[in-house]
This record gives structure tokens, sequence and C-alpha cells, in this order.
């Protein structure tokens, strides 16, 4: 019995061949044919062909003794094979570029996957501090394809126009000739602080060249209370060992 309706005629597979493919704005198609792909684990929602995950946590020892000790990081996947990999993240928005011989910081938990042929690190945010939250991004540098997820339209700021702020839930990345330093503010003094003040105590503050890609969502405040607890209960050596 044939089937009508827009359900099967308007959402086709997108037949491009690139290697990164945007399906549709919240859904990402990887073509297996040009090498592996590292790709955040769990974000795999359908593949096609002869394709295999392998999980390589942290991405090496190093790494994984950062991610103990700071309760940071990003837990990633390779993916090899032949066929077509469709990843998504709880619906969150999708952006794919391309970086060639160049570098940017990226927020982890808005790094979705990249070309393996990009080197990747754990990095402290200096001046975060323990009162920041645990401000760790990944760096991805080299040559090749990336995509990352922001909950709703970015918005791309050239630093190089005025001092540039943002919340540090917020910006989700910043190319290779920013700088960047945590900037606290307590004007409203220690009591208003402790009653919650006005939300916006600690801000990323840019300078130097290039872009901050910022997302219009500071994040679901309760996940990242909780997310802070989880860091600090498991920020040992002997978390990574047990």
């Amino acid at each position: 019995m044939p089937l009508h309706g827009q359900l099967f005629q308007s959402f086709n597979e997108n037949q491009s061949n690139d290697q990164f493919v945007q399906q549709n704005k919240k859904l990402l198609k990887l073509n297996m044919g040009y090498g592996p792909i590292q790709a955040k684990v769990g974000s795999m929602v359908a593949y096609q062909g002869d394709v295999r995950f392998q999980n390589r946590g942290s991405g090496g020892l190093g790494k994984m003794i950062k991610k103990a000790t700071t309760g940071e990081g990003v837990e990633m996947m390779e993916m090899s094979g032949n066929g077509q990999v469709f990843l998504a993240e709880q619906a969150k928005e999708i952006q794919v570029f391309y970086l060639e011989n160049d570098m940017v910081s990226v927020n982890g938990k808005n790094v979705l996957a990249f070309s393996s042929s990009i080197e990747w690190d754990i990095h402290r945010i200096k001046g975060g501090g323990v009162m920041a939250g645990g401000l760790f991004n990944v760096t991805l540098r080299g040559s090749g394809f990336v995509a990352i997820t922001t909950d709703g339209d970015p918005l791309a700021l050239d630093v190089t126009e005025a001092p540039t702020f943002a919340d540090p839930q917020a910006a989700v990345l910043w190319t290779s000739g920013v700088s960047m330093q945590v900037n606290t503010d307590f004007s409203g003094g220690l009591k208003s602080f402790l009653h919650g003040g006005t939300g916006e105590s600690f801000q990323l503050a840019f300078g130097g060249q290039g872009l901050v890609i910022v997302q219009p969502s500071e994040g679901n405040l309760l996940d990242n209370i909780a997310g802070d607890s989880n860091s600090s209960r498991g920020s040992g050596l002997g978390d990574l060992l047990s």
C-alpha cells in the first residue's frame, strides 16, 4: 500500500558526498569513505553500511589523567569503515566548519565530531579558578572538518571591534588570534554574591584579533550545578585507577 505525506517526501537523506554534511540544523551526516572520524560518545543516532565504533575514552593516558584531575573533558569514540553515520545531541543545532592549518578553542560540552587528522587536547582556562565553575576547553589544531553544537542560532563576535565579554556557559568557541582572561565582578559585595547576586559575577573577557562564537543560552542551571558537584567528587587520580 503506497505511503503518502510530507514525512516521506520532505525529509529524504542529503545526497552530498562531502565528509561532513549538514543533513538539517540538528542532524549531521558523515561519509566514512574519507577515513576515521572522532565523535562524542553517545551521539550516533543511525548508520548505514559497515561502520566500526571504538571508544577512545579521553584520547590517551595523558588526556585521561587531565580528565580525572580536572573533572572535565570530552569522551570520544573513533568511527571507521564504510557507509554513512548520523549524529545528533539532544536536538541541539549543529554547526560545521573546515579548519585549515589553524587552531580553535571549544567548550568541551559543545564538541560533536572532527576529522581524525585534527590533533586535540584538554586545557584549563588560566584564571578560571574554582569559583568560575571549572573552566576547561578542548583545543583542536590542524586541518579537517569540525562539527560543534549550539543551543540555538549562534552569534559570531569580532573582538577587534570592541572589548568583548561573554558568560562562560554561553561562550562556545574562539579562534587562535583571540586572547582571553576571566573577569570577576563583586561590586555588589560578598553579601550580594552569597545571596545569588546578579548571576553575572564571572565573565570571559576577550581581546586580540579573531572571532568568538556565543550561543543564546547559558545552559541548564540545574545541569551545571550537578556537573560541578560531580566534578568536585571525582577529581582525584584514584577515580582514574578504580
